[in-house]
């Protein structure tokens, strides 16, 4: 065989791999053999391995690379992969679909509807046709480089062949472990003797995170579409489910557009009937505002888009028995009542603690130690207590005094105006607090320290080796070598993860610090807007509310915790250990801009500009975009097919202008 025959029987075998692969993993309808397959397969290796120059990155013999990495690159998603918000019953969705007809100013809505997969979210980009990347969704900004793993998934094509040619698609989706995948894998486990997974998604989450691909191509992993970006203009999402059928990427099947709330429920009826007939587990439906022009329009919250909803299944569950109550001290120094249960198996593991979350909440469930109770995993993750079962209520069963003193540093416990837990302010000088404290800073979607775990906190803890952030940093390698659970690698391992933790970004960072009544993504949201950490520790209460979705008590939160000398000299030293970020230029920047303090709305289809173009414009000329018309708006920019925020903006003689109008303004600025 000279090199043009190969390069001829090579392109035919690529084919019918691709094929049969699509037919087993797709369409569940395998056309020939296993044997046959690996023959075929055999011979598309050995012709590759006699001319190594015709081996191309999107041959199925690539798919498992041989080289283990070493960690995990970090991707930063272009746009943000949020999470969604969740509907758990009829008024949840109600409220959605009006909110929504309300904004858009229609009578119907016409919703994208498909289950709601219990995976990995991940998104993977193909330039020119290829796969180039596959990264996890991490904090929603920022992701893990997963590519070597992804594209060990024999169900996703390596080179697109069908459908669009556009020079970047981005697509994403869910990394699941199909049903009985999971119980063979765990059976391979077991008779080996190694560690057995929990349910499907751990093991697709545990699998797809494997620094050798080696071992996740041995691990039965698939990949679901959900939505797909390219330079083509797709006007919905149905649309977009069709081109990611035609380019042969695997989709549920199940999806459907459906016009109102009375459909919506029908949907998720028909979901709900035929879900343990799936070959995948699912935790609900989601529900999308069809077109896409409505989803630019709608826009976002920090969190989560505002044109699509999550709505949850209802949670497994269990009865038991409360074998005594106790408290434990949270990273803010909340006090929480925890029911310890005789051992009860709740989707998918075995549950031996249930939060009660406060004492109101107790006493109005009148709940005692030693009633049978209800149980459920909270969005299927935290356990609570739903309910006592009063009329199985034994007579020894007794009522549970809160305490009036931390149970860990003694001090006095307080129950601050207009809240119902009660708190210990001793701070990291509460040992309790110290360790949750310093397990959210090390942890993944903060500093993301890996091998500083709760073990290894309590015991650098414990020989005084740690007692603030900043100690992390000056720990050194031959202080752990003679420590319990540190051998020589071990010790220069975590050197190494720390010493890598300091390059971060802002918004983690101040995350990190572990603020009270501050999430992710408002980290963020603050490192944007003011861009450096001097900077936000100088603002009050007042200029803090500015930021998008942050109102009075998280801004008093912020302002507390920065108005701590305590808290400026421990970033201070963390800064002085060598932690850094990239400088973000602030959003306030524009003081001096005739857009600052100016709030826009856009409503409508721009000609020029994508509907987050002109967000940024605006932004980066020192104004503000928000959702809705209100008196205090300043300008509304109306694009083609404008809505009922159009009619709003005259009804309340709110200035309207142009595509073209609003191009010059923020020239005018520059």
């Amino acid at each position: 065989m000279n090199i043009e025959q190969a390069k001829l029987r090579i392109q035919e075998l690529k084919k019918k791999i691709n094929k049969h692969n699509h037919a087993y993993y797709i369409e569940n309808s395998p056309t020939i053999t296993d044997a046959e397959f690996d023959l075929i397969y055999k011979e598309l290796l050995d012709i590759e391995k006699k001319f190594p120059l015709l081996v191309e990155e999107s041959s199925p013999t690539q798919r498992v690379g041989g080289k283990a990495n070493n960690s995990f690159s970090q991707v930063v998603h272009e746009k943000p992969m949020l999470s969604l918000s969740n509907a758990f019953d009829l008024k949840d969705l109600e409220a959605f679909d009006k909110r929504i007809r309300d904004e858009l100013g229609v009578k119907e809505v016409e919703y994208a509807v498909e289950p709601k997969f219990d995976g990995l979210a991940v998104t993977l980009h193909y330039i020119n046709s290829i796969f180039s990347l596959g990264a996890t969704r991490g904090d929603g900004n920022t992701g893990e480089d997963v590519t070597h793993n992804i594209k060990t998934i024999k169900s996703l094509p390596i080179r697109l062949t069908h459908g669009i040619c556009a020079k970047k698609i981005e697509v994403r989706g869910e990394v699941i472990m199909h049903k009985d995948d999971f119980n063979k894998l765990n059976s391979e486990q077991k008779s080996l003797g190694l560690k057995v997974f929990a349910n499907p998604r751990n093991a697709a989450a545990g699998s797809l995170r494997q620094l050798d691909s080696a071992v996740a191509a041995n691990r039965p992993l698939r990949f679901y579409a959900y939505s797909i970006d390219s330079e083509e203009i797709i006007k919905s999402q149905e649309e977009g489910l069709n081109i990611l059928r035609q380019l042969k990427i695997p989709t549920s099947g199940l999806s459907r557009t459906v016009v109102g709330v009375k459909q919506l429920i029908d949907y998720f009826q028909y979901i709900e009937g035929i879900r343990e007939t799936l070959p995948y587990d699912i935790d609900g439906v989601v529900y999308k505002v069809n077109s896409l022009n409505h989803q630019d329009e709608l826009g976002f919250v920090s969190k989560a888009p505002r044109w699509a909803i999550a709505h949850k299944f209802a949670a497994e569950q269990a009865e038991t028995e409360i074998l005594d109550i106790t408290v434990q001290v949270g990273r803010t120094g909340s006090i929480t009542p925890v029911a310890r249960l005789k051992p009860v198996f709740v989707s998918g593991v075995t549950v031996t603690n249930a939060t009660l979350h406060n004492e109101d909440e107790m006493r109005r469930k009148d709940i005692l130690i030693g009633d049978y109770v209800r149980i459920r995993r909270a969005g299927d993750v935290v356990p609570e207590v739903i309910n006592a079962i009063h009329n199985k209520r034994p007579e020894n069963a007794r009522k549970y005094m809160m305490p009036t003193s931390c149970p860990v540093c003694r001090s006095k416990l307080i129950k601050e105006l207009g809240e119902a837990v009660l708190r210990c302010n001793a701070g990291m000088d509460c040992k309790a607090q110290k360790k949750q404290s310093l397990m959210h800073f090390c942890s993944r979607k903060a500093m993301d320290i890996d091998g500083l775990g709760e073990k290894i906190i309590d015991q650098l803890i414990e020989v005084n080796l740690i007692n603030t952030f900043s100690d992390i940093y000056k720990i050194k390698k031959d202080q752990l070598t003679g420590l319990e659970r540190f051998a020589e690698k071990s010790a220069e391992n975590l050197i190494k993860s720390i010493e890598k933790s300091k390059k971060t970004t802002l918004g983690k960072f101040i995350y990190s610090l572990g603020i009270r009544n501050i999430g992710e993504a408002t980290s963020a949201d603050i490192a944007k807007h003011f861009g450096s950490i001097d900077n936000i520790i100088e603002q009050d209460e007042d200029s803090l509310q500015q930021v998008d979705d942050i109102g009075p008590t998280v801004a008093k939160s912020i302002g507390k915790y920065f108005s701590n000398e305590r808290n400026k000299k421990q970033i201070i030293s963390l800064v002085e250990q060598g932690i850094v970020w990239d400088e973000i230029e602030s959003l306030d920047r524009h003081a001096n801009s005739k857009l600052n303090g100016l709030t826009f709305v856009l409503t409508g289809t721009l000609k020029s500009l994508k509907r987050e173009e002109a967000k940024s414009l605006i932004q980066n000329c020192g104004g503000k975009v928000v959702g809705s018309v209100s008196k205090k708006t300043s300008y509304l920019v109306a694009g083609e097919e404008a809505g009922s925020k159009l009619n709003n903006a005259i009804a309340l003689n709110v200035q309207v202008i142009s595509e073209d109008e609003f191009i010059n303004l923020t020239k005018d600025t520059e």
